[in-house]
């Protein structure tokens, strides 16, 4: 029922190079930036979190905007379209900050919190806080990413079919593959989760559940890209929610 650091988990944050100390006679434009802002907007045809449709199999608009130190640190916000009912209402905006960095030899740590909320939806039943963490590196021509987040009990996760508080964890993988010599990035994505989020919502014995994707995504030109995956879960399959789909992204990023 909600979003991703997404989907989505899933956006990349990437903190701008550390502050070099500069000659006092050398052009300030020269220095490295101590904060930079970055940020997209984006046309879905079904916004998926973990594998479960948040816009009822329909269209959704994406956006967001990062401002990263130099430091490592960065805050954010991200928001689209959602059609989950009266609850959550027809917007979902998340707001979540951290830090990202190398932490050893071609190892990148992004670590934070995230904030979900629901600005038309029932505020007080709606929001919840899921703290993140991930490590990345580089082997061969493929990138690799394990990340883990952690919701703990909270009114607006509920086990929908008792009705009392639950967590949720989700542990996931994804991997990106650039095509030598063309604007081609092959990616899976294949995710476990435990608890109020796992893809079969109202199940009773079995709150657990795996996602997965796999596509492709290609610069087309400028800050223009263009991404297509096939996305699964695992449980019944209910139409427009947890159904197998194909979903395709238009992205501007700036």
């Amino acid at each position: 029922m909600h979003m991703s650091v997404r989907g989505v988990i899933a956006a990349t944050l990437l903190a701008g190079s550390a502050l070099a100390a500069t000659p006092a006679f050398a052009d300030e434009a020269d220095a490295p930036k101590e904060f930079t802002v970055t940020g997209s907007a984006a046309l879905t045809t079904d916004y998926r979190f973990r594998g479960v449709s948040q816009s009822g199999g329909d269209p959704a608009i994406q956006g967001g905007i990062t401002i990263s130190h130099s430091s490592g640190f960065y805050v954010s916000t991200w928001g689209s379209s959602i059609d989950l009912g009266s609850t959550y209402g027809s917007t979902e905006v998340d707001l979540f900050g951290g830090w990202t960095g190398e932490v050893s030899s071609g190892i990148t740590l992004d670590a934070g919190l995230l904030y979900y909320a629901y600005p038309n939806g029932h505020v007080g039943h709606a929001e919840f806080f899921e703290p993140y963490a991930s490590v990345s590196g580089q082997v061969g021509p493929a990138k690799l990413k394990l990340g883990v987040t952690y919701a703990w009990d909270q009114k607006a996760l509920p086990n929908f079919y008792t009705g009392k508080k639950d967590d949720n964890l989700y542990l996931y993988g994804n991997v990106d593959v650039a095509i030598p010599n063309t604007p081609l990035t092959v990616s899976g994505h294949l995710g476990y989760a435990d608890g109020s989020l796992a893809p079969c919502y109202y199940c009773n014995a079995d709150k657990t559940g795996i996602d997965y994707s796999i596509g492709a995504s290609m610069t087309l030109f400028g800050p223009l890209s263009a991404s297509v995956s096939y996305v699964g879960v695992s449980g019944p399959s209910q139409d427009g929610y947890t159904d197998d789909t194909v979903v395709a992204t238009l992205t501007a990023s700036f």
